[in-house]
C-alpha cells in the first residue's frame, strides 16, 4: 500500500511540474513578445509592430470610440504612423508586466512625446494582451483621455 501511495504522489509531482513549466515557459515566451512589442513601437517600426496581431485583432481604445473595435494589420500602421507624424518623438516606458493566466499580459507604461508646437505629454497607459499561439489577439488600453476644456 505504501509503494501505491509513493508512486500516486510521483505521478502528482511529475503533473504538477509538467503543467508548471509548460505554463512557465509560456509566460516567458508571452513577456518576451510584450518586450518585443515595446520594443519596436519605441524604433517606430509599425509594420513589424502590427505583424505581431493576428490579422483584424481586437482593440479597445479610447481614441477608437467605447467599444471593442476589429483592425486590420493596414488600420494599425495607418493610426501609429499618423500619430507618429504629431509626435515625431512617441516613445513608451514599460514601469511593469503583470502575468494573467496563460494568455494575458497587463503592461503599464507611460507614454510621452513632444508635439509640432513644442508642448510634451506624459500618459500613463494600462494594456492587456490577450495572446495566442505567439500573436497578439487582443489589445485592451486604458488610459484618462479626459479633456479638460470641454
Amino acid at each position: 500500500m505504501k509503494s501505491i501511495k509513493s508512486l500516486f504522489f510521483l505521478l502528482i509531482s511529475f503533473f504538477l511540474i509538467a503543467c508548471c513549466k509548460s505554463s512557465c515557459e509560456k509566460n516567458t515566451e508571452n513577456e518576451q513578445l510584450v518586450q518585443q512589442y515595446f520594443e519596436l513601437f519605441n524604433a517606430h517600426k509599425w509594420k513589424e509592430l502590427s505583424e505581431l496581431y493576428i490579422e483584424n485583432a481586437e482593440f479597445k481604445d479610447p481614441s477608437l470610440g467605447t467599444g471593442i473595435v476589429k483592425q486590420s494589420r493596414q488600420d494599425f500602421i495607418k493610426k501609429y504612423s499618423e500619430l507618429n507624424q504629431i509626435f515625431p518623438d512617441l516613445k513608451d516606458e514599460i514601469k511593469q508586466i503583470y502575468v494573467s493566466g496563460d494568455k494575458n499580459m497587463i503592461v503599464e507604461f507611460v507614454s510621452t512625446g513632444t508635439a509640432p508646437d513644442n508642448s510634451k505629454f506624459e500618459l500613463p497607459i494600462c494594456t492587456i494582451f490577450t495572446i495566442k499561439n505567439g500573436k497578439i489577439t487582443k489589445d485592451l488600453t486604458y488610459y484618462d483621455n479626459f479633456d479638460e476644456t470641454k
